[in-house]
């Protein structure tokens, strides 16, 4: 098998920079890698990360959002996590399970109870062996986010950095007390250092931690 490893954190928090410069990283030393995302990562989830980002969409039913959040992620396991870690690769996942944790118990307040019932099925057995949370203040988070949205032009993802600060703030904790629950599988970074200190901390710490046999040359 493989060895899995998911980034999280609040919105603007930068994992997504350092998710794609560590997989440059990786591939460069003839690891064998697979960069994917949630929502999404494969053709069917894609279309349903369309819905649950638009921002016209913003009538959704917390129950609706966690109910398309367990279907992406059904067809993501299955269809590309499951077959990478099968042969071998190190999975870099932008969200995963405890995404929904943060963002649909925490922040949309839905029972914990609910939440990883729906976790359990969709994952398929399939947890992270590392996950690394990118800590930062929801107010600085949200500012990049929404100035990365403004330089875009592509879809306008938008709809959770429309919701309001408190949202994002409980976001947070939650994320936090998730890592104080898992505290052997859980990296926290700073996500306020600069691009470079935290991928230098980030990539010393990955590489320590990756099985010899993931270290194949490609």
């Amino acid at each position: 098998m493989g060895y899995f490893i998911t980034f999280e954190g609040v919105e603007g928090c930068g994992k997504t920079t350092q998710i794609k410069m560590l997989s440059e990283l990786l591939s460069a030393r003839g690891i064998h890698t697979h960069l994917t995302r949630e929502p999404g990562g494969c053709p069917i989830a894609d279309k349903i990360r369309a819905i649950l980002l638009d921002a016209e969409n913003r009538a959704l039913a917390p129950l609706s959002e966690l109910m398309l959040y367990a279907a992406a992620r059904a067809q993501h396991v299955s269809e590309v996590i499951i077959p990478a870690l099968s042969s071998g690769k190190v999975v870099l996942c932008d969200r995963f399970c405890d995404a929904t944790t943060a963002y649909q118990s925490f922040g949309r307040c839905i029972d914990r109870g609910v939440i990883d019932t729906l976790n359990s099925h969709a994952c398929q057995g399939v947890y992270p062996d590392l996950t690394v949370l990118f800590d930062c203040d929801p107010a600085i988070g949200l500012d990049r986010a929404r100035r990365r949205i403004e330089a875009s032009s592509g879809p306008r993802e938008e709809r959770f950095e429309l919701e309001a600060l408190a949202f994002h703030q409980r976001v947070r904790a939650g994320y936090l007390q998730l890592a104080a629950e898992n505290p052997d599988r859980f990296l926290i970074m700073n996500g306020a250092e600069s691009i470079d200190d935290i991928f230098s901390a980030l990539s010393t710490q990955i590489l320590t931690r990756i099985p010899e046999t993931q270290r194949g040359i490609c």
